[in-house]
Order: C-alpha cells, then structure tokens, then sequence
C-alpha cells in the first residue's frame, strides 16, 4: 500500500514539505533519528495534522511504498537509510524540487559556493522595490526566509520565486526548471561530503538538467569554472563581472552587467519583451552601494541583472540596492567603536569566501582565522594577508596546519598570533592588536563545529564582543 509522500529528516525543511504534501491531501510519512526537544515538537504538530511520524528510526519499507521520496539536505547521501533505499531501486528527490511542482509562478534559482544568499536576497529584494511581487526561500537560512515548501503555500502567489539551492538540494531535483537560472561563484567545498571536487560541482551543474532555448543563465564571468559548469546546456547565457574586458568573446551581445568608470553597467537587457536591448544603463555608483567588499559588487551585478531580466525597472533597481542591508555575518559592520570597524563574516566557512572577503577590503586589517578544519588548503591566504594584514589570529583545531601553510606560502610568521584559549581569546587578541582605522575581520575559513553549533553562533558571540570592544564577560 503506498504512503503518498515520504519525508526523511524533520528540520525546517522537512517540516515545511510534510505541511505542504498535507495540504496536497497526501498520506504523508515523516522520520528522523533525532529525538530533541525541536523535532519532537515538530512530530507532535505533525501527527495532529494527520501524518505518521517516526522518530530514533526510518521505517525503510514504509518509506520505500511511497510514491515520492523527499530527503532532507542534512542527510549526508553516504548514510545508511539512503543505502538500503537505494538497494530497493528508490530515489529519493530534494525538498526543493518536491516544493517547486507547486509553484504558480516563474522561478529563479541561485547557486554557487559563495555569494549565493546575498544575490537571493538582493534578487528579490530589487524585484519587490521595484514594485514585482516576489517571495524568498530555499537554503538562505531560517532566520532569512523560510524553506521552499512555505513558499507553495502563499496566498495570492508571488510573480515571481526565488530559491536559494545548495549542491545538496541540487543534488535531488528532477523536473525543477528555472526561467532564471544564476552561478554566483565556484570554489572547493564541502570536501568532507564529497569524494572530489568534480562531484561537487557536478551537482551544481545540475541546475541545468532541465535547460531549454528559453533558458537565462546569469554566469560569473571572472570564475573559470563558472563559465565551463553549463556545458552545452541550451539557453541564453548572461554574464557579470567586474570589469568589461572578462565576457567571454561569445558574448559580447549578450546580456551583461559589468563596473565600468565606478558605475554599475548593465548592458544588452530588452526593457519590454520584444523590444530592442539598449545598448547600456547606468544603475548605481559602486561606491554608493551599502554592502561591503568588491565580491559583494559582483553579487550586486548579478541581482541588478536578473532583476531586469524578470522586468524590473531601472529606477526600481536602484531603489533596491540603495536600501538593502547586509545579511547577518556575511560581511555584516557590528561595531565602530575607538575608530576600528569590526565586521562578522561567520558565514565565510570556506578558504575561497574568506580570500573574496581579503582581497574586497582596503583598510588595514585584524583577521581572525579557524575553527574546525575541512581539509582545504590555506595557502592562497597568504598573499591578501602579507599584503593587507597587520595580524592574524588563528585559534581553533585547524589552527595549527593553518599557521604552517600561511608561513610556507609566503605570510610573514611575526604577524601569526596563536590564540590558544579559543575564540573568546582570540577576539580579545584582535581588539589589542588593531589601532585606529584598521578593520577587525572574523572570516574564518572553516566551519564552526569545534566550538559552536553553527556560523550563526560563532558570529553572535563576535558581534556580543566586539559591541564590549573585544573584551569577555559581562551583559551586552
């Protein structure tokens, strides 16, 4: 007898595409091997509702009765319920694709390594200021905006979604087919879940499973790799980059946005559908962008230029980028205080986010790097850091590797600071080691696991300190 829809893990995400295969009329059935306060709330609200739920265990034959599969992105692919699922010929889909079969509207997905929630949130933000209706979800983070599935539910319907998608989501689409598909940036990540890189970003390149003629791919052109990942995938491919000279030859009538004379340019996008492209439109002066760093310029380019793909005005756009804010810990300013700047980069969990982060800022700087080691080299630090650094301070268990490779790739070891209390020294090291006009940067490079439950912990606690100036204890 079939189950309808089968739901592995009870997170946001599972939870919100149990709620909506509900209120499809489905038989639903949930399970998750956790059995904290948190999802044992979530069981509970579930069952009223009128679904199974199983908790400490999968119920693999029931779940393998079920007409679709939905798996949770925190279940690794290597674990043991997905094994024995695929022994039975079952192949599970990700929570995104199971929320996209009910959308009512045009859908714009976002991936890349770094970037990608900012360009999500600045999308829809640039659609909304200019008067489009347009909802936000996916991967960018409950405290963001809610998992893909909520978004089904919305009454009316927005004009337009908008998806933030993870290689892990990406991993398990099947007909889920974007009018807008954008690649913000590619770098090695997640090397502890894949076996290679060329894996990792095979499942990037899954965003273009489903490509037709009608198709707009909004590429980074300054990333070699992000100019390869579509293959011969049909479409219309549109590019940005900070600087003209970086599109591709094939396309230079394409559709683009580029820094041009400290304007943002775009160039080559109809107004109407139909209509003739202008040549270039001038949107905003880079300098007058509220978000920090050249690599959050490159974010601005793609939002603006998806933006006007979907029909947003000119003068909406600029609306929009002149009043959006920046996301908690991704480049986030928390305190200016004794003239230093310090600023929450939490979310940089991987060697390419903090480097992007290095090498946008001018100001002389204290940068705290660690945390838990993912396996990826750090000596590409070295240079921003020789050339902009004043310190480093590394704590944390991927500390000790970290000063090693710095050293080895060139970085000055006198400017090496081991915090080896953890990382409430370690910001307390930063605030005595900046002066006045310097900038105190937490982009740490790794995850957070050693010391927090996630990037959202480590950066609260440096956003508390650094509101004390650095020091430890005490109320905020």
């Amino acid at each position: 007898m079939s189950t309808g829809v089968a739901i592995l893990g009870l997170g946001a995400s599972g939870d919100a595409a149990a709620r909506l295969a509900l209120k499809q009329g489905e038989m639903v059935y949930v399970s998750d091997l956790k059995t904290d306060p948190d999802t044992v709330g979530r069981a509970g609200e579930l069952r009223a509702l009128g679904a199974g739920v199983d908790l400490g265990t999968h119920d693999v034959a029931r779940i393998a009765s079920a007409d679709v599969v939905v798996v949770s992105p925190g279940i690794p692919p290597h674990a043991p319920v997905l094994r024995q699922l695929d022994t039975l010929g079952v192949d599970p889909v990700s929570e995104p694709e199971f929320a996209a079969r009910y959308y009512a509207g045009p859908l714009i997905a976002v991936t890349g390594t770094n970037g990608k929630t900012t360009t999500a949130a600045l999308i829809s933000h640039l659609l909304e200021a200019a008067g489009i209706p347009a909802a936000l979800g996916g991967n960018v983070g409950t405290e963001l905006a809610p998992a893909a599935s909520r978004l089904a539910l919305l009454d009316p319907p927005p004009q337009w979604y908008v998806l933030e998608l993870s290689s892990f989501q990406l991993a398990g689409i099947r007909d889920l087919t974007p009018a807008i598909g954008v690649v913000t940036s590619l770098a090695p990540d997640h090397l502890d879940r894949y076996r290679t890189l060329e894996d990792y970003y095979g499942d990037k390149a899954r965003l273009f499973r489903n490509a037709s003629p009608e198709s707009f791919w909004v590429l980074n052109a300054e990333v070699d790799a992000v100019r390869r990942l579509p293959g011969d995938a049909p479409g219309i491919r549109c590019w940005f980059a900070l600087h003209e000279d970086r599109i591709p030859e094939e396309g230079k009538g394409a559709p683009a946005a580029f820094v041009r004379d400290g304007l943002l340019v775009l160039r080559g996008v109809p107004s109407t559908p139909g209509a003739a492209p202008p040549r270039q439109e001038s949107v905003i002066r880079e300098d007058q962008l509220p978000i920090l760093g050249r690599h959050n310029t490159l974010n601005a380019l793609a939002a603006a230029l998806t933006a006007r793909l979907a029909g947003a005005s000119l003068e909406g756009i600029r609306r929009g980028l002149e009043s959006f804010r920046p996301l908690p810990h991704r480049m986030e300013p928390v305190a200016d205080a004794g003239g230093v700047l310090w600023v929450n980069d939490s979310k940089a969990t991987n060697v390419e986010a903090t480097r992007g982060a290095l090498e946008s800022l001018r100001r002389t700087l204290v940068v705290i790097l660690g945390g838990k080691d993912k396996g990826e080299g750090y000596g590409s630090l070295a240079p921003a850091l020789e050339a902009r650094s004043r310190a480093v301070i590394l704590y944390g268990a991927a500390a000790p590797r970290m000063a090693r490779e710095l050293v080895e790739a060139g970085l000055d070891p006198a400017r090496i600071v081991s915090a080896g209390g953890g990382f409430d020294e370690a910001v307390v090291s930063a605030r005595d080691h900046a002066r006045p006009g310097d900038l105190v940067l937490l982009s740490p490079a790794c995850s957070s696991f050693d010391a927090f439950p996630d990037y959202r912990a480590r950066g609260e606690r440096f956003t508390h300190l650094a509101r004390r100036g650095g020091s430890q204890g005490g109320p905020s």
